[in-house]
């Protein structure tokens, strides 16, 4: 066999193994996105566990911020009703997260609310699933951004556009959650 029979044959070899190894890995991280994705609605599921039980021991202590509480359900009953896109569900829990804050600061101002056991016992758990969530996120965002490199970075990106993929949005906090929280005008809004 001559040298130039086995350059044909590599790259014969490389023409086709190449875009299969594009593809495969394209493919991986898609599947990474989807299963990341899946464990933080997991968490998220857990977190609309959560909500009926605050909002129902909240509710006899808040006259004021009923409004908050009634949002709260909102979304709630549309984070697990609706059938979302990836983007929508991300949306919507910053949205959910935003209200539960304005909750939770609101507390202060109710001392035999922060003194209720069951009180108590359900913000414990509700900041434990919140950390979860955190943590989620961030292992969501990493996952997406190695995603989008590869979605959008050359030689896969050519892969990637006869495949359809198209990049993901990742987990954001949106300019006012960046804000510092105003007490006094929290629940004026």
């Amino acid at each position: 066999m001559d040298m130039f029979s086995i350059i044909i044959i590599v790259l014969i070899v490389a023409v086709i193994i190449f875009p299969l190894m594009i593809y495969n890995a394209l493919i991986r991280r898609k599947n990474q996105v989807e299963n990341t994705f899946a464990s933080l609605d997991a968490l998220l599921k857990k977190r609309y566990d959560l909500i009926p039980n605050l909002i129902a021991t909240v509710k006899n202590y808040m006259e004021f911020e009923k409004d908050t509480l009634t949002k709260i359900t909102e979304l709630r009953t549309k984070a697990i009703s609706s059938n979302l896109t990836t983007e929508e569900k991300v949306e919507l829990n910053n949205e959910i997260t935003h209200a539960i804050g304005k909750v939770q600061v609101a507390v202060e101002n109710y001392p035999d609310l922060k003194s209720s056991q069951n009180f108590l016992q359900l913000q414990a758990s509700l900041n434990e699933v919140e950390e979860q969530i955190s943590a989620g996120r961030r292992a969501y965002n990493a996952i997406v951004t190695q995603y989008n490199n590869a979605v959008e970075m050359f030689p896969s990106n050519i892969m990637a556009k006869l495949m359809g993929f198209k990049r993901r949005g990742v987990f954001t906090i949106n300019e006012q959650e960046k804000q510092n929280v105003d007490v006094k005008n929290l629940f004026k809004q």
